[in-house]
């Protein structure tokens, strides 16, 4: 049974009522006391992209093509060559890639904002890279301009084959580009929805 004791302290009277652990309303107190748990940081609609692997895979592939083109082309270096985006925009990627395999890892909402900045990079450096490889395919070959007086052409300059297989990895660059253009985009949704949640989260709380 539960036992009740009244104490009075000047204008104030104090009931204390204790009640057993067999009682109903213990279970009912016990639970209604509890502070509700702090949600962790969770990162499931960030993660629904799952954008790692192009990142990654396509990261690689710029810079492999980076070293290819640099080797070949190290007398007379092309535009995208001479500007090095085969390399620092294959690093970005590499790099964001990484962090996305991280954040799957553990939920951290430092971790899901830092992609958020590499992504902004991604999607400018996307965005140079275009154009870069753009301005690379209308141009003449490298040393093919107009000889200067009593110099000729390479012999490559007159083979149109050499031109069109230049255009075409080009063209297959652009569209890597805007493939990656589209992913950064949407890890950069995925994550600004995802931050603005935990934030209200933290207000709610």
């Amino acid at each position: 049974m539960a036992a009740t004791t009244v104490t009075d302290a000047g204008n104030v009277r104090i009931i204390t009522e204790v009640i057993p652990a067999t009682d109903p309303r213990a279970a009912q107190l016990a639970s209604g006391s509890q502070a509700p748990a702090r949600t962790s940081f969770q990162t499931q609609n960030f993660r629904r992209a799952h954008p790692k692997t192009i990142h990654i895979f396509t990261g690689i592939v710029h810079i492999c093509f980076g070293i290819i083109l640099t080797l070949s082309e190290h007398r007379n270096p092309s535009l995208p060559v001479a500007s090095g985006v085969l390399f620092w925009l294959g690093i970005l990627l590499l790099v964001s890639g990484s962090l996305l395999v991280e954040s799957e890892r553990r939920d951290s909402p430092v971790l899901v904002k830092t992609c958020c900045v590499v992504n902004v990079g991604v999607v400018l450096g996307t965005l140079v890279a275009t154009g870069i490889h753009g301005t690379a395919i209308t141009r003449i070959m490298p040393g093919c301009e107009k000889p200067e007086p009593f110099q000729t052409r390479p012999e490559w300059c007159f083979n149109m084959e050499s031109k069109m297989l230049s255009n075409g990895l080009d063209s297959i660059l652009v569209l890597l580009s805007l493939l990656e253009f589209c992913v950064a985009v949407a890890v950069l949704a995925f994550g600004y929805d995802t931050v603005r949640q935990h934030t209200y989260t933290q207000l709610a709380l």
